[in-house]
């Protein structure tokens, strides 16, 4: 492999993890206000098509964008309303929306697989593109890819260093708290998951119209990846800086298995192309064991400096969910 192939299959690292940042960082939103939103996957494959279909119907990127973007707002619309107002079960409703959302996008994009539309093309920016090694991993992407890093860095900074932050968190950590101090807890929450549902809503035409253009049905691809985007929050831990380390990871384990495929030929290409799914699991299994008693006996049999350590990185991996995360809030 050539320098300038990594470079260019790193680059492409970048371009991969765009759409599943956009989900896990509007999850990230959701959760933070205590509200779960089981219906990544379902979402991201109904604004795939629906966008898909829109733009390729008007031809017209912008509103493929923003039909991803508003299918994604009234999934979460019916989640909020059902979780917040209704006080159903989060888990169930997420879940069945996921599924619900997932067989519609199959139902209703059947006339559009396979059918020819536009796709979002790069964006190199002048003379930061021409930079040896930088210009080709940071500044030849598309516009969306560009937004995923100010989203990372800009979603950081809403939630830990501004106050409208603070009162987000609060919503998910003591409801009742920030309710004494004048916060509309039910509000904010309906705010946050819609606005979260958008983001979540976005990655869907960012698969279809840029990262693996068009329709394809059962085979886009894309089956899966709002499952893997939730756990990758909660490997996140539910920060963005953290969450975005979760997403490089999945798209390099996803990199790494078309690059193995000619290196390990005896090893069937489909094990290689699912790998990263298990691994992403094993990993977030890796995060949640801390605190198991077991662990707790292997690590005391351990000399210890070698004990000192692995607590060390077990503690900087565990991350604590909102305290009232998935919890109805009774402002009566």
């Amino acid at each position: 492999m050539t320098n300038e192939t990594l470079l260019i299959g790193l680059a492409g690292v970048f371009v991969s993890a765009a759409p599943i940042l956009f989900a896990v960082i509007g999850e990230t939103f959701s959760e933070r206000a205590g509200v779960i939103n089981l219906s990544l996957n379902g979402t991201i494959l109904l604004s795939a098509m629906a966008s898909f279909a829109v733009a390729v119907e008007t031809n017209n990127l912008l509103a493929g964008f923003l039909t991803g973007a508003l299918v994604g707002a009234l999934v979460a619309a019916v989640v909020a309303f059902s979780s917040i107002s209704l006080k159903l079960s989060q888990v169930a409703i997420g879940f069945v929306l996921a599924i619900t959302c997932r067989d519609l996008a199959y139902f209703l994009g059947n006339g559009y697989m396979g059918a020819m539309g536009p796709r979002l093309g790069l964006l190199p920016i002048p003379g930061l593109g021409d930079l040896p090694i930088v210009g080709t991993l940071f500044f030849r992407h598309d516009l969306l890819t560009y937004l995923s890093f100010f989203l990372i860095f800009a979603a950081w900074a809403y939630i830990f260093r501004t106050r409208p932050g603070l009162m987000l968190r609060g919503i998910g950590e003591k409801p009742a708290s920030a309710f004494v101090r004048g916060a509309d807890v039910k509000r904010l929450r309906y705010l946050y998951v819609i606005a979260g549902g958008a983001l979540i809503g976005l990655a869907g035409p960012m698969y279809s119209l840029s990262v693996k253009a068009g329709w394809k049905g059962t085979i886009s691809g894309l089956d899966g990846i709002g499952w893997i985007a939730l756990a990758i929050t909660i490997f996140g831990g539910w920060n963005p800086l953290r969450a975005a380390f979760g997403a490089y990871l999945f798209a390099i384990l996803q990199w790494l298995g078309l690059v193995l495929q000619p290196v390990l030929p005896g090893i069937p290409s489909q094990v290689l192309q699912v790998a990263p799914f298990p691994l992403m699991i094993l990993t977030l299994l890796l995060v949640n064991i801390g605190d198991t008693e077991w662990v707790a006996r292997m690590l005391a049999a351990l000399p210890e400096t070698t004990r000192h350590r692995l607590e060390n990185l077990i503690r900087t991996l565990q991350a604590k969910p909102p305290a009232s995360l998935g919890t109805p809030f009774e402002s009566d």
